[in-house]
């Protein structure tokens, strides 16, 4: 009887054991993965530069305002956006991070003021293409540059560097584009 007893009170106390051992295993398996999860996930984003000012100086709207030629205009702004990454190379080479990040968001908003200008100069279609060739040609030689700067940078420098290398492949695609359209291809030949 007694052994019978025993089994009786083991039957009755191995689910309540079981489900106990189920929770214990399941809540070490939960504290694991959090645990493990933000460990290494982690992220300091408030250790992040935040991105430069995309602008373009006095000085510089004034010598581009004074040239109205496409041609000339094209090869000041490449003039200027060599001097201004010539400055941050230099910054970059003395740590001087946060002037080397105004310098590399004036070499952007020089991009970019490019890029509108030879977009809002229509009347002459042939010099406008040449010049978006002669733009895209010109800012080629610009991404190794901006590699070495941006491969010396401490992390909390290189997310935008690393942007700026994206955002000057794509003025390169936008300075190509017009040269594809259909209105410098005939759609059926002669």
């Amino acid at each position: 009887m007694e052994a019978t007893d025993q089994l009786a009170r083991l039957r009755f106390w191995q689910p309540i054991l079981s489900y106990r051992a189920f929770v214990l295993l399941t809540l070490v398996l939960i504290s694991l993965q959090f645990g493990s999860s933000t460990a290494y996930g982690q992220t300091d984003d408030q250790d992040i530069a935040p991105p430069p000012l995309k602008f373009v100086s006095k000085e510089e709207l004034a010598q581009l305002g004074a040239v109205p030629d496409v041609k000339k205009h094209t090869k000041l702004a490449l003039e200027l956006m060599a001097n201004r990454l010539k400055q941050a190379e230099t910054l970059h080479s003395q740590e001087q991070y946060d002037d080397m990040f105004k310098q590399l968001g004036g070499f952007h908003g020089l991009m970019d003021n490019t890029l509108a200008f030879l977009d809002g100069s229509g009347k002459e279609r042939g010099k406008v293409l040449n010049n978006y060739k002669r733009f895209e040609i010109g800012i080629r030689e610009y991404r190794p540059r901006l590699e070495l700067i941006r491969r010396d940078l401490p992390l909390r420098y290189e997310l935008y560097v690393r942007n700026l290398i994206g955002y000057l492949r794509d003025a390169r695609a936008k300075a190509v584009e017009p040269m594809f359209s259909d209105t410098v291809l005939p759609r059926s030949k002669p």
